[in-house]
């Protein structure tokens, strides 16, 4: 993590700078970055929302995340609680904090940037434990939650207008750290 810098950020006047990361991360188009802008926005707008920056040597946002306490009403609870309750994993939804994004830019992908991001944020949780959604796949990103002690809570789920499901996962907090 040379020279890369992870600490609290306020996204809302960054948020294009962080679109911008997660467009590139995750291979998002204009129109899918204009409708996620509003998302996040929203999101940001909520109780408990917060944030972390990951900044390059030139104060160049690198990568980021942000999350928020869950509340069973907002849209991303709603489609998922179906395929967590078939799972008997419905309880889950209450007392969690939501990753609701975490994207690094390629070039800084591998350097533990991702993990500092995400065991930081949720370091500073009230809530007992983590929930977050992921594409259903063999992914770096699917790897580095299991190695912090997530675990597959419901998949496939789909959301709509996704091309491809998705896995939703929970861990326990703290998260798992790496043995040294």
């Amino acid at each position: 993590m040379e020279n890369v810098v992870v600490g609290p950020v306020d996204l809302v006047p960054r948020v294009d700078e962080a679109l911008a990361v997660q467009a590139v991360a995750f291979g998002l188009g204009p129109d899918e970055v204009a409708i996620r802008r509003q998302i996040v926005l929203r999101h940001l707008a909520c109780p408990g929302a917060r944030a972390l920056g990951a900044f390059g040597e030139d104060g160049r946002l690198v990568g980021f995340v942000y999350g928020l306490p869950n509340d069973r009403t907002h849209w991303w609870s709603s489609v998922v609680q179906p395929y967590l309750r078939g799972q008997g994993n419905d309880d889950w939804l209450d007392g969690a904090f939501v990753i609701t994004e975490l994207h690094v830019l390629p070039d800084f992908q591998s350097r533990g940037i991702g993990r500092r991001l995400i065991t930081d944020i949720t370091d500073t949780a009230a809530e007992p434990r983590s929930i977050l959604s992921a594409i259903d796949g063999d992914s770096p990103a699917r790897h580095l939650y299991h190695a912090l002690g997530y675990r597959d809570l419901a998949r496939p789920v789909h959301f709509p207008s996704a091309n491809r499901p998705y896995a939703v996962m929970g861990a326990q907090l703290p998260l798992l750290r790496r043995v040294t």
